[in-house]
């Protein structure tokens, strides 16, 4: 599982009760930490005992039947990043990253109604919902000439740090609201974007 963002399942479900065997877990964006514009990344791998005897890692204590070594320097990954992760982990508690989730995927699905029409929004599911994450598909604009990379571009003028561009689609731009950002802020960048909407 690709745990990239954990903001849509904290306290609705998990990664085990999913039926991942493996997940990367990402700390930053999910547990506080600014992801994009140079923010600090961590994230820890999960797995299911079974895998064991194929994790690579720095092990203080021989597991049964593994070979592989260090795939870093670093035994603790980015360790700067933790200490404010595990302080928001604390201070929100089992109600409060409930309320991370659902306010995740409350602000993805407001960004994403307010921008359908102007863009083409893919992968909704069987009731028009998307998840904490959605992309917006910008191909069609590739016969004027314009890609994603000079959206992403164009947002940087408004203010905007550019949203991951061409993953999981090639010519889409994946928008992750999380749930930091207050209404006046998502209002701003859905502006920004339907503003430059309007300039192609």
């Amino acid at each position: 599982m690709d745990g990239a963002n954990l903001n849509a399942q904290l306290g609705l479900t998990s990664p085990g009760l999913i039926g991942a065997d493996v997940g990367h877990l990402n700390l930053h964006k999910t547990f506080s930490i600014p992801h994009g514009g140079g923010g600090p990344g961590v994230g820890s791998i999960g797995y299911m005992r079974h895998l064991a005897p194929f994790v690579p890692g720095h092990c203080e204590v021989p597991i049964e039947g593994r070979t592989s070594g260090a795939v870093a320097s670093a035994p603790y990954g980015n360790a700067g990043v933790l200490p404010i992760s595990y302080a928001f982990i604390k201070m929100s508690g089992k109600r409060g990253l409930l309320a991370t989730a659902q306010q995740a995927i409350l602000n993805a699905n407001y960004m994403a109604n307010k921008l359908d029409g102007a863009y083409k929004v893919k992968y909704r599911g069987s009731n028009g919902r998307v998840a904490h994450e959605f992309i917006l598909d910008v191909s069609e604009f590739k016969e004027y000439g314009i890609k994603e990379e000079d959206i992403a571009k164009r947002l940087m003028d408004y203010g905007f740090h550019a949203p991951t561009m061409s993953w999981p689609v090639v010519g889409g731009l994946m928008i992750e609201p999380t749930e930091s950002e207050d209404l006046f802020e998502l209002d701003r960048f859905i502006y920004s974007l339907l503003k430059i909407r309007e300039e192609i």
